[in-house]
This record gives C-alpha cells, structure tokens and sequence, in this order.
C-alpha cells in the first residue's frame, strides 16, 4: 500500500504517541537503555495541534500510522518535539518525508533558526539532521534520583517561591526571563504548563528581587527553569529540588545541559546521569548555563 502523509488531526494524537513510545523504547532498548517511555495522554500535542495545527503531521500505510512529526515555533526559533518512524519501516525514506513537511512549517512561519533535542546515541537521526544543516551544539543529560538522597539545602542558599499565575504582569515577567535566557518568548507554552494541574510554578525570588522561574511536576521533574544571572542556577536548581521533595515526590528528575553547573550539583545529591541527548541547532542561541529545559520536546 502506498504511505499517504497528511496533517494530523485531533483522533490521531493518542495513536501518535503510542507510535512515539514505541520507536524511543525500541532505540534505547537497542542502545542497553532499557525501555524508558510509557503511552500517557497527549495532552501537549492536543495543546499543540490546537495552537498551530500546521506544525502535526503523520505517515499513514493502510489506516495504520508509520510516522509522525510534531513541530512547534516561537518569535524565529522552529524546534522539531518529535520525528518517529514505526522501527519496521525506517530506513524507507519516511523520516525524510516527514521532516520536509515539518521544514514547509517553519518556512510559512518566518522562523530562521531550526532545533531540536535527539538522543546522543541516534547517530543515524544525527546524520539526517546535519546533512540539513542543523549541528550538534550542547549536550544535555537526564538525571534522575530519590528524595531520600536530597541533601538539606545550605543556610542562605534556598530561594523563596512564589506561586506563578496566568495574569498578564507574571507573563511579561516569564517573557522577559525567556527573551534574556533563550532570545524568545515562551509565554504560550507558559500558559499551557500554568493549566496543568501535575505542575507548580514559582517565581525565586532573592531579597525580594526575582531571579528565575521553575516549574516542578507532582512526579518530581524539574523544569523549565530560567534565572536572570548564571550566578543564579545553582541557588535555583537546589530550590527547585527541596520544593519537589517538599511536595512529596518520591523520585526526583532533570534534563541538565553540560554547560551548566546543575550536574554538579545533582551529583551532589546522589542524582545519575540516566542517558545522554544533544540539542542541535542551525546556529547557536540561548544562553543554557541559565536555562534548564522540561524534556525533548518541549524544551
């Protein structure tokens, strides 16, 4: 049967994710990872599909999906969340078809800079990736831990949280820390993360003065997160960790960038590297010793 490609709609999100858990636990069981991903809802490719529907796509063989992308875009920034191909039909020039759609996206929306985060050991995606121009630029880890291992934080280095609201001064404030961490404007992808009930978002504020944001999920992950000042990270991450614990979250968990001094400091928590990714890019942006991203595809 001939693939069709064509736009997602919504009946097609839950079979698209239950595509892209599929393909992430063969590629890392393959790698001795072990299966890492678990079929949840699709709740940010729902949000996705309804912000810019130009950005979903999907390969379909016979009713069945093969392939699907997800592509999202903010001020110039196109990050590419999720390109998967069922394991049995790659090397047949799905990915290929898939990725042209998703390129067609960020042309209609003006975006001069093209991103994504891949696992390190994908050295087939990587290749697809750099013959399009987009290099690796920054490797970024996911650590996980327990909370029993959590250190107390230091006298005077925890930040004070205050609770984020959707209010349009609070997003300005989000936009700016976003627009000086990244070199755009996240404030969608604010409000979504703001309407779900699993997140907690916080201002850290030190001496009354705000210095970042975190966000902490009731399963204990950490992120996004943003400071102001690199100087910053470590008083922000340590607050992010004891606020999860605080909430009661038994497992503890972060995407960490090598540039940034927060593997340190999960180390120093008893926290370990889970498996490698890389961020790649048309051209470098952001500035990732003051940004810590949610997971690979949000960012």
């Amino acid at each position: 049967m001939p693939i069709v490609f064509r736009p997602a709609h919504a009946d097609d999100l839950q079979r698209m994710q239950e595509l892209v858990v599929g393909s992430i636990n063969d590629l890392t069981e393959r790698h001795g990872f072990g299966s890492m991903a678990s079929v949840g809802r699709p709740d940010f490719q729902s949000f996705s599909l309804k912000d810019d529907p130009d950005g979903l796509w999907i390969a379909e063989a016979d009713g069945e999906i093969v392939g699907s992308a997800l592509s999202w875009v903010c001020g110039d920034l196109w990050f590419l969340a999720e390109l998967f191909v069922s394991p049995g039909r790659q090397g047949s020039g799905i990915g290929n078809r898939l990725l042209a759609h998703t390129f067609d996206h960020a042309r209609k929306a003006g975006a001069t800079n093209k991103s994504l985060i891949t696992f390190t050991f994908n050295v087939v995606s990587q290749g697809l990736y750099i013959r399009h121009g987009m290099l690796p630029r920054l490797p970024i880890y996911l650590f996980s831990g327990t909370r029993a291992t959590l250190k107390p934080p230091r006298q005077g280095d925890e930040l004070h949280c205050v609770a984020i609201e959707p209010s349009a001064s609070h997003l300005d404030t989000l936009a700016q820390l976003d627009l000086s961490a990244l070199g755009v404007s996240r404030e969608k992808h604010h409000r979504y993360l703001l309407g779900d009930a699993t997140m907690k978002g916080v201002f850290l504020k030190q001496h009354g003065d705000c210095v970042g944001y975190a966000y902490v999920s009731a399963n204990g992950h950490v992120g996004p997160l943003a400071v102001a000042e690199a100087r910053h990270m470590g008083a922000a991450f340590r607050t992010a960790l004891s606020q999860a614990a605080t909430d009661g979250a038994e497992n503890l968990s972060a995407f960490l960038p090598g540039t940034s001094e927060a593997p340190g400091i999960a180390l120093e928590h008893g926290m370990r590297i889970r498996f490698p990714m890389v961020l790649v890019s048309t051209r470098e942006f952001g500035d990732w010793t003051r940004y810590l991203p949610r997971n690979p595809g949000f960012m």
